[in-house]
């Protein structure tokens, strides 16, 4: 049995694409869902980690939101170009009007149906979405991007489509605010829950995340027979290191 080791919850972008990374270079790994498994959260305390996804060998280990960490601590060479940070803040931007135009198809009657293999419903995964851009900006301004950004439900004053569609245009407009007043003098670097990054690094993984959760969104208005007005453009898309799949298949359905 191999030694290297994936700690992963379901819902989780991060974890998805480290999975599919180490598997589409025939990488062998033992999965293990924190969600499910109760020694997990033992064995990350041992190894002094706080949150997923890891990946981890006799002891040592990865945070995989960078997915350059996680080629390295394997042996493999990875290789590819990033989108300049001038074509992520406006993909980003584009995304955010994608997914409140989405949000705004939900009906209010499925709002509170649960995500496949996920307690999160459908409202939790709209105000996720924004939520995402609110971390950035939080590091932006000389703060944290934290774990608990990802974590935040819906408040008391959202409980409509309509209410987590506007958060979603709120967010967007203080984005697009901040970009036009800074995107000559970006920050070399920001503070993470997973250590000091680039800028790029973090927006780069801002906006796959985001679209990440968009082309679910989109999923989950197809299921609901929910007609579109306009599909997700493949072009949104085209340059981001999207996992291949929208939901991951190892989570345990409900």
């Amino acid at each position: 049995m191999t030694n290297l080791v994936v700690y992963w919850q379901p819902g989780c972008t991060s974890c998805l694409k480290t999975k599919e990374f180490l598997r589409s270079h025939g990488i062998e790994f033992r999965s293990v869902n924190v969600r499910e498994d109760p020694a997990a959260r033992d064995e990350l305390a041992r190894l002094g980690a706080r949150a997923v996804p890891v990946v981890a060998r006799n002891g040592r280990f990865v945070l995989g939101q960078d997915l350059e960490e996680v080629a390295r601590f394997v042996g493999v060479e990875l290789d590819r170009v990033r989108l300049p940070p001038p074509v992520l803040a406006a993909r980003l931007l584009a995304l955010l009007d994608v997914a409140a135009r989405f949000t705004r198809r939900i009906p209010d009657a499925a709002l509170h149906t649960a995500l496949p293999g996920r307690q999160r419903t459908y409202l939790d995964l709209a105000y996720h979405v924004p939520m995402i851009v609110a971390a950035l900006l939080d590091a932006s301004c000389g703060g944290c991007l934290t774990f608990e950004h990802f974590n935040r439900k819906p408040p008391e004053r959202v409980r409509s489509a309509d209410d987590a569609a506007r958060v979603t245009e709120a967010l967007a407009r203080s984005f697009g605010q901040w970009w036009a007043l800074n995107a000559r003098s970006l920050p070399a670097s920001i503070d993470t829950y997973y250590g000091t990054q680039p800028y790029a690094s973090v927006l780069e993984r801002t906006t796959w995340h985001v679209a990440q959760h968009v082309r679910q969104l989109e999923r989950v208005l197809v299921s609901l027979e929910v007609a579109l007005e306009t599909a997700l453009a493949p072009g949104l898309l085209e340059g981001l290191p999207l996992p291949a799949d929208v939901w991951d298949a190892e989570a345990p359905l409900q």
